[in-house]
């Protein structure tokens, strides 16, 4: 099992995602012997899970069932655990767009952090690119490195543990991005100028804080970067749902016409969709965005070497 290449049984050892519902969903790995205990019930590993196939509707033993997923970076992201904050497919894709990531790309991270973006990154640049990551925090560092290899990414991915800030990537003039989300990533761009190829090269820095933001372009422009600007995503769902509203009373006149017109005796209007005559109420689907939604999460500035 690897996040970058498709395997279609469950073996053991495999991660997978135990699927309940579009908002109920685990990560669980899969071992010979082990249960797992879930509200429709027990989980039986050696019986309901290895030598099955993903995307299996499997049954509990109380007899409701759930869906058994293979990984992707998008699922590992709305189920990994928690050790910083991390970043959502809606800043992901905006990253991997504006950094011109593609299969075969040399791109540098800081901070590792919970490995949401890390996950993204390798499966952009599989098979024959490479991450070169670096974490402050020692036990966050080498979480990240069991994860990757657990999760059978560990060639395309190199996990260093030390302060960028003062001792930089570990490489020089190879990389073709750089992403920084760390507190003071002014004091890294000198090091990711050092990392990116001689030119073309393009960074991305995620703050939370203008301030920060406003700090990191003077020193990108202090290190000569080009084509400097900020961006924020904002992510707006919308509930799909059904809405009945009343027909109008519009006068005599206009009854006379509905009449004429919505007359459920005619054929031609005898199991007209959305339309109740007898309650006087019309049917139809609408969009109306959420109550709640997810609002700043950070600013991305990206920039290019000249």
């Amino acid at each position: 099992m690897s996040f970058v290449e498709y395997g279609d049984t469950i073996k053991d050892g495999d991660t997978a995602i135990v699927f309940l519902g579009h908002d109920s969903m685990f990560p669980v790995k899969v071992q010979h012997g082990t249960v797992t205990q879930t509200k429709y019930g027990v989980i039986r590993h050696s019986m309901d899970l290895i030598g099955k196939k993903y995307g299996s509707k499997v049954t509990c033993s109380k007899g409701g069932w759930v869906f058994i997923l293979h990984p992707t970076p998008e699922l590992w992201t709305v189920n990994l655990p928690h050790r910083t904050q991390i970043l959502y497919s809606t800043d992901i894709s905006v990253i991997t767009m504006m950094l011109e990531l593609k299969p075969g790309s040399i791109v540098c991270e800081s901070g590792t952090g919970s490995g949401s973006l890390s996950h993204a990154l390798i499966r952009t640049v599989a098979p024959t690119g490479h991450l070169y990551t670096v974490e402050f925090h020692q036990q966050r560092a080498e979480k990240a490195k069991e994860e990757f290899r657990e999760h059978g990414v560990e060639h395309l991915v190199t996990v260093t543990n030390q302060d960028v800030c003062k001792n930089g990537f570990g490489v020089s003039d190879i990389a073709d991005a750089v992403f920084l989300d760390i507190p003071s990533p002014w004091e890294a761009i000198g090091h990711a100028k050092s990392a990116l190829k001689a030119e073309g090269g393009r960074i991305c820095s995620f703050s939370p804080c203008i301030e920060q933001v406003q700090r990191t372009c003077l020193a990108m422009e202090e290190y000569g970067f080009t084509e400097i600007n900020t961006l924020e995503i904002l992510l707006r769902v919308y509930n799909v749902r059904t809405i009945s509203l009343q027909i109008p009373d519009l006068g005599k006149a206009a009854e006379d016409n509905s009449s004429a017109a919505f007359d459920s005796s005619h054929p031609s209007n005898q199991g007209s969709p959305g339309t109740n005559l007898q309650q006087g109420t019309v049917q139809f689907k609408s969009g109306v965005p959420l109550r709640e939604m997810v609002g700043h999460t950070g600013y991305l500035t990206f920039a290019t070497k000249s």
